[in-house]
């Protein structure tokens, strides 16, 4: 895991979150942080909402283009997912997630996790892929 930066910085300005979930005891490692694997399906989630709103279909993962673990998420965090569309293809959806985690309730501290980006291909009601109508 790549600890980059443990500098406090806030939640998105002018943005929803596609998700927020607070991971519980059962997500944790042996060495005490959330799994990765559980980070990783979240955001897989969250990056699905927009991808699936935009193609107007259900959506399958295609491609985990990137995927950056700044620094570990612990029991207790609210780790908020912001998702965004990057790039439409014609059949395809490119999303960024950023995921940050609001720790210390009583002294409350947000910092960014984990940021990656995923590609989704649209699907029609037999799982085959198809193009995404335009906007």
């Amino acid at each position: 895991m790549s600890q980059t930066t443990n500098a406090p910085c806030a939640l998105p300005e002018h943005k929803q979150p596609a998700l927020r979930v607070m991971p519980m005891p059962a997500d944790l490692n042996p060495a005490g942080d959330v799994f990765g694997g559980w980070i990783m399906s979240m955001v897989d989630i969250a990056g699905a909402i927009p991808a699936r709103r935009r193609a107007r279909s259900r959506v399958a993962t295609v491609a985990v283009n990137s995927f950056t673990f700044k620094q570990p998420v612990s029991v207790g965090d609210l780790v908020s997912f912001y998702a965004e569309i990057v790039s439409v293809g014609v059949s395809s959806v490119t999303v960024d997630v950023e995921v940050y985690a609001e720790r210390e309730p009583e002294n409350p501290v947000v910092v960014k996790v984990t940021e990656a980006r995923l590609t989704y291909v649209a699907l029609d009601d037999r799982g085959r892929k198809r193009p995404i109508p335009p906007e």
